[in-house]
């Protein structure tokens, strides 16, 4: 595998224990009726989940780790069928201690793998603790200079809340399955996600509604005017694939 922790200027101390791999994802968009990008999820190369995988990381190795997920994640992209979709990678925002100097294995496993790296998204999880919220600001201004997409992720549960988004706007949030979950039946949860969805249409920002499940909760996300999708009712993650057909149910 290739060591994407090189030129890291003593931050990885240790490199990564052990060889990982990648599920994918699809985002889809129902108004194009198509798959708008995959997320890479870590996985074990025996199919372990994430857990399993994070559950191996700690400071000594966070850097390489993080470095090496990006970079597992470009590889395995580029030889799959992405037709023209995006590729969202989770990124560790405390493992980036300079973000032009942490980019630099990215930038060239993309330039390697001939992948476009306007075509990749970078996610931060609202849930993750940010330490420092002006670095990763600046982690984000770096990332939307060298023509990267950027998101965060989990939007609406966490530690930030709306507090996050008014010291940075991302190209995209994706809304928590917490907000998304029974959203048909729900009136508070639909009155949050409008209000969200006020705020996106506003600031220029991409909503994405993560973790449907039911026909019921996307026509109700639908009618708010969500058509960018992700969750089970779709397609679940695929073992070092992508799921290039998945049933677009309220296409039509």
């Amino acid at each position: 595998m290739t060591t994407a922790g090189a030129g890291c200027g003593g931050h990885c101390a240790e490199k990564f224990p052990l060889d990982f791999t990648m599920a994918f994802q699809p985002i889809v968009d129902l108004a194009a009726h198509g798959v708008w990008a995959h997320e890479a999820l870590v996985r074990g190369v025996e199919g372990q989940g994430a857990g399993w995988v994070l559950g191996q990381v700690n400071e000594g190795n966070r850097y390489a780790f993080d470095q090496s997920c990006r970079v597992k994640a470009i590889e395995l992209a580029a030889g799959l069928p992405m037709n023209g979709a995006r590729l969202s990678i989770n990124f560790l925002p405390n493992a980036v201690y300079k973000a032009e100097a942490c980019i630099q294995a990215t930038l060239a496993a993309a330039r390697r793998t001939g992948f476009p790296t306007d075509r990749i998204i970078f996610e931060v999880t609202e849930n993750e603790r940010i330490v420092d919220h002006d670095h990763l600001k600046s982690i984000f201004t770096e990332y939307k200079r060298q023509g990267f997409l950027t998101a965060i992720d989990d939007f609406g549960s966490g530690y930030s809340g709306l507090n996050l988004l008014a010291e940075f706007q991302p190209d995209i949030i994706k809304l928590d399955m917490e907000l998304t979950r029974h959203i048909d039946s729900d009136r508070p949860r639909r009155s949050i996600v409008k209000a969200i969805l006020t705020v996106c249409d506003d600031l220029g920002i991409i909503p994405v509604a993560e973790g449907v499940e039911t026909v019921d909760e996307a026509r109700a996300l639908r009618d708010l005017g969500v058509t960018l999708m992700q969750g089970y009712l779709f397609a679940k993650p695929a073992f070092q694939a992508v799921v290039t057909d998945p049933p677009l149910i309220l296409a039509a």
